[in-house]
């Protein structure tokens, strides 16, 4: 099993998210003898985010940083993401990874009866951080909800969310946000083995 696992916060070894990721991987290893993990760090070397220049492909060197951001995301039978919430949404170090791999004719194509995603069969678990609570169906939530479209879009059926809440309201309720995010990660990573 090849695990892409992409951590986003700027909170370095404070962060909740990247407590989780890491979590997560451990669990995956120790469920499944053959695992192989490629790692990045989306805060700590940021992708650039899309520019006509870009699009134009006209820098050899960030060319070359695309299609390897793409062949990480096509190689990966499971990744695991790292999404603190950021004003309602999430971080833009992983909006610029998103749309480095959200690519016509490579992970989604347009038909004569709506797109079609081409990068099925992977296994996305997402470890979502937030300050406050918002639950499931808050309308303030543009991060889970996103995250859950841009991979179906591209295919992408199984979507999990590790969601811990209530982070930045004191030490008690982030410690249960945090154990409860920890008790359903035992659950996913054997699911995903």
């Amino acid at each position: 099993m090849k695990i892409l696992q992409l951590d986003s916060s700027a909170l370095g070894s404070a962060s909740a998210s990247r407590e989780l990721t890491a979590a997560l991987v451990r669990q995956l290893r120790a469920d499944s003898p053959h695992v192989e993990v490629t790692y990045r760090d989306l805060d700590a070397q940021p992708l650039p985010h899309l520019t006509g220049a870009s699009l134009a492909k006209i820098d050899p060197v960030e060319v070359e940083l695309a299609q390897q951001v793409m062949q990480e995301f096509l190689d990966a039978d499971v990744l695991v993401i790292g999404a603190p919430m950021y004003n309602f949404s999430l971080p833009s170090t992983l909006k610029a990874w998103i749309d480095r791999i959200a690519v016509a004719g490579v992970t989604f194509r347009y038909t004569a009866s709506g797109p079609e995603g081409l990068a099925g069969g992977k296994r996305v678990i997402v470890a979502s951080t937030r300050g406050g609570v918002y639950g499931d169906a808050s309308p303030a939530d543009f991060q889970e909800a996103y995250l859950r479209q841009v991979f179906a879009f591209l295919g992408v059926q199984q979507v999990e969310i590790i969601r811990a809440e209530g982070l930045n309201l004191g030490p008690e309720p982030r410690s249960s946000g945090m154990a409860a995010a920890h008790q359903r990660i035992g659950a996913s990573a054997r699911q995903a083995a």
